[in-house]
């Protein structure tokens, strides 16, 4: 692969295959969207609740995951209040 000076692809360059299976995965998307509603998904989520408040812990845990995202490592947040507190006390505007 040749590059320009700026890291952009050189003109001819012929780059990668692609991905070979691209064309058909799309073609299943555009087939899933145009089979399922939206009351289709408004159903299957209040189904997936339902499970959840009946005790369902796998269901529970998808709702959840969808609804807030994936939980942060606590000793992420430990790092990133650290580095917080230190930029506050580092900054020009706080000295």
């Amino acid at each position: 692969m040749s590059r320009n000076p700026d890291g952009t692809f050189a003109v001819g360059n012929p780059g990668g295959p692609g991905n070979p299976h691209a064309k058909r995965v799309g073609e299943l998307r555009s087939a899933l969207l145009e089979a399922v509603s939206p009351q289709d998904v408004a159903e299957i989520i209040r189904g997936m609740v339902a499970q959840a408040k009946a005790g369902d812990v796998q269901a529970a845990r998808e709702v959840l995951l969808r609804v807030l995202g994936r939980p942060l490592e606590a000793d992420v947040l430990e790092r990133l209040e650290a580095l917080e507190e230190a930029i506050l006390h580092d900054s020009p505007a706080t000295n």
